[in-house]
């Protein structure tokens, strides 16, 4: 049942899409990842950006240039991220409903950042306006950043099982890596 359940989600998901999709043309390739964690199944369907630009061919810089510090990032490429949970989950000490929402981030110069979690689904990923969105935004929760030992040509996104329960939810490119812990409400 819950297999069913999970394979209506992300059809229902993938045909909201798909008027998006043919209106505005990816750059990037796209990825869906799926965990179960502590039983609950939680989705992640984003857009892969190369260091390289897709034009040109350079290595671009990333944080601050790419991505500008201070300003709200898609999380990816082309539309907004999904994060799909079937069940609440606490992320970062903020409760989320199950359901489906937008993934923004907000990186800072000083190396901290925030993770925008919108109910708002759908979006292409840019421009965010703040003061429209305000009311669709769910939660701002701090990301934690980490330094890589080998640079990641391609954004990727990851969702890790913690031994002890829960998981974590990993961004990483360049040689930077953001995470935020998630429990699941019981």
């Amino acid at each position: 049942m819950n297999k069913l359940k999970s394979i209506l989600i992300i059809t229902a998901i993938s045909l909201c899409a798909l008027p998006l999709m043919a209106q505005r043309q990816r750059v990037s390739p796209h990825e869906t990842i799926s965990s179960t964690i502590d039983g609950d199944k939680v989705t992640l369907v984003y857009g892969r950006p190369y260091s390289k630009g897709p034009k040109t061919g350079e290595i671009r810089k990333i944080w601050g240039t790419l991505v500008p510090f201070g300003k709200v990032w898609r999380t990816g490429a082309d539309e907004a991220t999904l994060l799909t949970t079937e069940q609440p989950i606490v992320l970062g000490g903020t409760e989320i409903p199950s359901g489906t929402y937008s993934l923004f981030t907000v990186p800072a110069a000083d190396g901290t950042a925030k993770l925008i979690v919108n109910k708002k689904t759908g979006q292409w990923g840019i421009p965010y306006k703040e003061q429209s969105e305000a009311t669709n935004e769910l939660a701002r929760i701090d990301l934690k950043k980490d330094t890589l030992d080998k640079t990641v040509d391609q954004f990727t996104m990851a969702i890790q099982p913690n031994p002890s329960g829960g998981g974590t939810l990993q961004m990483m490119w360049e040689t930077t890596q953001y995470s935020v812990p998630f429990t699941i409400k019981k």
